[in-house]
């Protein structure tokens, strides 16, 4: 059976704003994120449909903690809590949080092509 632990998931992701390690597991992708400040990747999304994250996501919250809106409401999580996010939101993350998160991994490959070009377009 496939796993995946922190401490042996290479970082792949090292942004002022996010710490990322990211593992495959079969047809899902386990993401283990710490978040050091907060953060509003909103404008990230942008050009994907309604501009929102069209991944599911499931989750626990270490520490900290997120909130994930939608264009009718809003939910946020803390440390303990287990998240389901389905596709269309937008997070909202508050400084300390970490988060170990399972998404299909085409979904969120798919995803993070649009957060790649954006994150590299706002760097230029």
């Amino acid at each position: 059976m496939p796993s995946a632990n922190k401490m042996t998931t290479p970082v792949s992701v090292d942004l002022p704003v996010l710490q990322g390690r990211y593992a495959e597991l079969d047809d899902y992708t386990v993401g283990f994120e710490t978040f050091p400040e907060d953060v509003d990747p909103s404008a990230y999304f942008r050009g994907l449909p309604d501009d929102r994250c069209q991944c599911p996501h499931w989750g626990v919250v270490q520490s900290g903690q997120i909130t994930f809106r939608w264009a009718d409401h809003e939910e946020t999580y803390g440390a303990g809590d287990v998240y389901y996010a389905p596709p269309g939101h937008l997070p909202l993350i508050s400084a300390g949080t970490a988060v170990v998160e399972f998404s299909p991994s085409a979904d969120l490959g798919r995803t993070m092509a649009v957060v790649e070009a954006n994150l590299a377009g706002a760097a230029s």
